[in-house]
């Protein structure tokens, strides 16, 4: 199937927009990785870092993508923040080929390819989303490969790429599971394109789904192990138990920071466009809008109760991006094509700036005048020295293991204590359920309790240990600013089992 526009002949001008795009995001790939190697993790890194450790089927919080790109990494550049978020960031090239290939394929021309891509590069859910490295990170990869994919089903007629989808839509599964919303996304396009509707019965659509669900496999056998838990946490997301649709309101500027203000106008007036069929043909323009509305329908029913936080949109942003690109070159805009000129020309520069500004803050503190802000917490500034100052501690007492209070703090004791220490999150279990257990041996002697600083020992540890001393305070800073404030606590004698093996509450 010839689509209205393609490109038929590559014209030398074709040849260097490319050549430029491609030189564009390698450029930006190095600044990536250059910053990762600079920021140091944020706890939520630390703790998928332990997970790549010990690879399996599932996890208590996502499936196992995150933690096998890790293990990809430390591979190649060892355990360091470069290591663990290299193939992160590296995984920014197949999106961005999937994405220019997509936007080439759907709109024609090699000029609304580059902007797509550009634009995705440049936002901060594609640019923080590589370089810290979580779920979201391949999943924008998959979700790229999908639309990809999907569009080579319009372009060619064959349905050998529904195989293809299939592959695609499993891996972004294996990311994240609000990747199961690409199904009634791809039925929907389907149902609203009258010549696609002959899919419907063809056995390669149906085999497409039993690809994916093939590749999902090792989720589902994983959770099937452990009494389903992963599903239950998840799905019970979905409820509306409390209704609050305050949290509505934080969905829009949420984004708009996210997408970077210049590329959400532009992506806001693309679907504006798409929707009023004034660029595109009905295929194309239903493919990018079904992939859109149909994740966003899910997350502002989800918002009726609960925070969505910005970061769960990025399965949406492909999508998003070429649409932005359309506004860009294709749409007509009556009375505010200034505008839409103003923002393409300085998308891409502010969208880099942004990120600069963020990465220099999340390290320094000085854009705020060394004052609290958003990632304060996150980010594990002062933590390689923190960790110094607790292992000098833990060897001048003798304890054989290190206690932390939650998944963060273990995550980071873990990375920036020397190789091989023993650290253990004695509650919450079920996070470290593929993990071998700690050698009892160490749990029975002396022990060191690492929390924020508080008047005295927290309860549950004076019930469990005979004796507890108060052996050290230390700070964590950035600049100036003390970040938060850990106790370190010396446990001797416990009175019973260390390790709190209670069920997790989804199975209570």
């Amino acid at each position: 199937m010839n689509l209205p526009g393609l490109v038929s002949a590559t014209s030398p001008d074709e040849v260097r927009l490319a050549r430029n795009t491609a030189l564009a995001i390698l450029g930006l790939v190095v600044l990536r990785l250059v910053a990762a190697a600079w920021t140091p993790l944020t706890f939520d890194e630390a703790y998928y870092w332990m997970w790549s450790k010990h690879l399996a089927g599932g996890y208590y919080d996502h499936p196992p993508g995150v933690a096998v790109v890790i293990r990809l990494g430390t591979m190649i550049a060892g355990d360091t923040e470069l290591g663990v978020r290299l193939v992160s960031i590296l995984l920014a090239l197949p999106m961005s080929w999937a994405v220019y290939r997509t936007a080439a394929i759907l709109f024609g021309g090699r000029r609304v390819a580059a902007t797509a891509t550009i634009l995705l590069n440049v936002t901060l859910m594609a640019a923080v989303g590589t370089l810290i490295v979580t779920p979201d990170s391949p999943l924008l990869a998959a979700s790229s490969f999908v639309l990809f994919f999907l569009a080579k089903v319009l372009e060619t007629g064959r349905g050998v790429w529904w195989l293809a989808v299939g592959a695609a839509v499993g891996a972004a599964l294996l990311s994240k599971y609000t990747s199961l919303f690409f199904g009634p996304a791809i039925l929907i396009w389907l149902v609203s394109v009258p010549k696609l509707r002959r899919w419907l019965i063809s056995p390669r659509l149906y085999l497409g789904g039993l690809v994916a669900l093939v590749v999902f496999s090792p989720v589902i056998l994983w959770n099937a192990d452990h009494h389903w838990v992963s599903f239950i946490k998840q799905i019970g997301r979905a409820r509306i138990e409390d209704f609050r649709p305050a949290f509505i309101a934080e969905l829009i500027p949420t984004q708009i920071a996210f997408a970077t203000p210049l590329v959400w106008i532009l992506g806001a007036m693309g679907l504006y466009a798409l929707f009023k069929r004034n660029t595109g043909a009905l295929a194309p323009r239903a493919l990018i809008s079904a992939t859109f509305w149909t994740i966003v329908a899910y997350f502002i029913w989800h918002s009726l109760h609960a925070r969505v936080e910005a970061n769960w949109f990025a399965p949406v942003y492909p999508a998003f991006a070429i649409a932005a690109a359309v506004a860009a070159h294709l749409a007509q805009w009556e009375g505010c094509q200034r505008m839409v000129d103003f923002c393409r020309r300085w998308a891409a520069p502010s969208g880099i700036l942004l990120f600069a500004l963020l990465i220099v803050q999340a390290n320094t503190g000085a854009l705020s005048g060394y004052r609290r802000d958003a990632t304060v917490r996150s980010v594990g500034v002062g933590w390689r020295e923190l960790a110094g100052e607790i292992e000098a501690v833990r060897a001048r007492v003798g304890a054989a293991c290190v206690l932390a209070p939650d998944y963060g703090t273990t995550g980071w004791l873990a990375f920036y204590l020397p190789k091989g220490t023993c650290v253990v999150q004695p509650t919450q279990r079920i996070r470290w359920v593929n993990m071998p257990e700690p050698d009892q041996a160490l749990l029975a002697g002396k022990l060191l309790s690492v929390d924020e600083a508080r008047p005295g020992a927290p309860p549950y540890l004076k019930e469990l240990f005979a004796r507890i001393e108060r052996v050290a305070e230390f700070t964590r800073k950035r600049g100036p600013l003390t970040i938060e404030t850990y106790a370190l606590d010396l446990l001797e004698g416990a009175k019973g089992e260390v390790l709190d093996r209670s069920p997790p509450p989804e199975l209570e």
